[in-house]
Parts: C-alpha cells; structure tokens; sequence
C-alpha cells in the first residue's frame, strides 16, 4: 500500500476538477493523462480531484474508474493530494472505489448523494454517516443539486461536520445565497473546508472567507486559477478585477457554443486537444464537438491567449 499524502485542514488553494481523457468507451487515453496531469500541476495547484462531474465520472464503467485512480496516483506521485470522487447509486460501490483510492495513495474522497431516490434531509445524513464509518480516507460532501436534485442543506453541512472523517464541502449549485448561509453556520469551524465549484464565482467566495476553488478551467490553464485565487486570499482587488475579466471571457467563449449544459465540457475537452494535450473524446451519452465547432473554439482560445498575455502576462 501507498503512503496517503497527509491532507491539510483546512485544505486550501485550487483544486482541479480533472477531465478524463479516453480514446474510447473502454480505454483511458494514456499519454494523454501524463501530458494533463504533468500540465495542470506545472500550474501550482494545490490538489487535484478526479471523478467529478468534469472528469464525466458516472459516464465511465468502474473498469475505467479503478484505472484512472491508479494510474493518477502513480503520475501524481505524492507532488499533491488527489481527491476521488465516489458518488454512486449503490454505497457498496462507492466503498469499493474508496478502497482503490487508499491502495494507490489518494488523500482524500468526495461524495454527493445518490442521485436515483430522493432523500430526505435525515436520510441523506444516514447516507454519509454509513460512508464515514467504513471510509479510512477523509471524506467531502459534495452539493451539486442540478445533478442529483437534492441539496445538502446549511444545517446538514453544519451536522456532518461533526464528524471526524468528514472534512469539507465542494459546492457546485452556484447559489451564492446558499453558500454564504453555509459559511455563516460554519463560522468557528476553521478546520473544515468550503470550496465552491463554478468558477465565474471563485474569486468572491474567497474574500469572503472560503477556502477555494474546484475550477474547471484550471484543466486548460491552471496558473490563472491559482492567481487569482492567490489574489483573493490577499485581497488584492486590483488584480483579482483583472484576473477575473478573462474568467468570465473564458466562460462565455469557451463554454457556451453549444446550446446544452455540456458545451462546457466539451470546450474544455477541445482546448485541451487544440492544446495538444489529451484527446476529445467524450464517454456516451455525451459527443464531443463537431469541426464547425472545433474552429470556433479555437478562434476565441486566440482571443483568451492574447487577453490573458495582455492583462496578466500569462502564456498557456
């Protein structure tokens, strides 16, 4: 067995929310992972999450699950901590990747809830409390509503965090009203976690008190993330205004060309092969974008290099 990286409490910084590069519904795309991963940590991140709704995770079979634990672990080898996400209908198989992810030296795990029944709030509290009893690796609830219709609510966050084993909370509803109730239920509680998942409102939150950020766009161009987290936690406004205009550009160029919610993965996934980096291929029920798209996607990948070399002097 692996050594685990020892996570900090709290666990800070940006915390990619990594894509899954496939070549097919049955294989990982290798090379590709290396290229990503050595990419995205060149960047200073400060952890790496895999098996999120970016990396497509309840899309892949839990052959292609195990496998990309593994082999993220082996190319991460201890430079940061990796979290897994184990959100699954059947506990039993969360559990089971949970397991895979202490053998191969993961930190930590992030689950949401079940996403079939609809629990209740004390159901959905028993749910975490069966994880954490059996889990060895520490645990983040992840709140991600428009996925699994159900939130956690302030007062459960605030319930759960009572125990030991669970540490943080990703928030990806995009409710600002909802994650400042949960900052202010968890005041006092420095140790525990409070990351939100969009990026459009990283920078924000972490003025006012949270601990990051699981951004997407830190898969294409991790140092911009890490700057203007950085910036935030020091509260220099200048540069977070600056940082933060090509946040949005990014946003509205590279992940609203298609007509669903899942234009934004695949801008991610297609400025990373423009990018040389990973292949493009999405696992079903999702497609990967056609040419047509392929050329607009990297026109305005032109127009965000040219701003970021501008504002920040950042080249990706």
């Amino acid at each position: 067995m692996k050594t685990t990286y020892n996570i900090p409490r709290p666990f800070k910084g940006i915390i990619p929310p990594m894509v899954t590069p496939l070549t097919d519904e049955y294989h990982l795309d290798l090379k590709g992972l290396e290229r990503l991963v050595n990419h995205i940590l060149a960047g200073g991140v400060h952890g790496l999450f895999i098996l999120g709704t970016t990396g497509e995770s309840t899309s892949l079979s839990y052959v292609i699950r195990h496998e990309l634990v593994k082999r993220t672990c082996e190319i991460v080898d201890d430079r940061v901590p990796v979290l897994v996400g184990i959100t699954d209908t059947a506990a039993a198989e969360s559990l089971r990747l949970a397991e895979t992810a202490e053998k191969e030296g993961a930190s930590a795990v992030v689950a949401a809830p079940p996403y079939y029944f609809n629990l209740g709030q004390p159901e959905l509290i028993e749910y975490y409390e069966f994880l954490v009893e059996r889990l060895s690796l520490p645990l983040f609830l992840y709140n991600m509503p428009s996925h699994t219709k159900i939130i956690i609510e302030p007062d459960t966050v605030r319930t759960l965090s009572k125990y030991e084993g669970i540490v943080g909370l990703k928030d990806s509803s995009g409710n600002n009203a909802y994650f400042n109730n949960v900052m202010n239920k968890m005041k006092g509680r420095s140790d525990f976690s409070l990351f939100v998942g969009p990026e459009e409102i990283m920078a924000e939150t972490v003025l006012l008190g949270a601990h990051g950020g699981v951004n997407g766009g830190a898969n294409m161009f991790p140092e911009l993330y890490v700057k203007l987290y950085e910036a935030a936690e020091a509260g220099d406004i200048a540069t977070v205004r600056a940082l933060h205009a090509i946040v949005m550009e990014i946003s509205s160029k590279l992940y609203s060309l298609g007509k669903f919610g899942s234009s934004y993965l695949k801008g991610i996934k297609a400025v990373l092969k423009i990018m040389g980096i990973c292949n493009d291929y999405m696992a079903s029920p999702l497609h990967r974008f056609r040419e047509k798209e392929i050329e607009e996607i990297a026109a305005n990948l032109r127009g965000i290099r040219e701003m970021m070399q501008k504002k920040a002097g950042l080249i990706d």
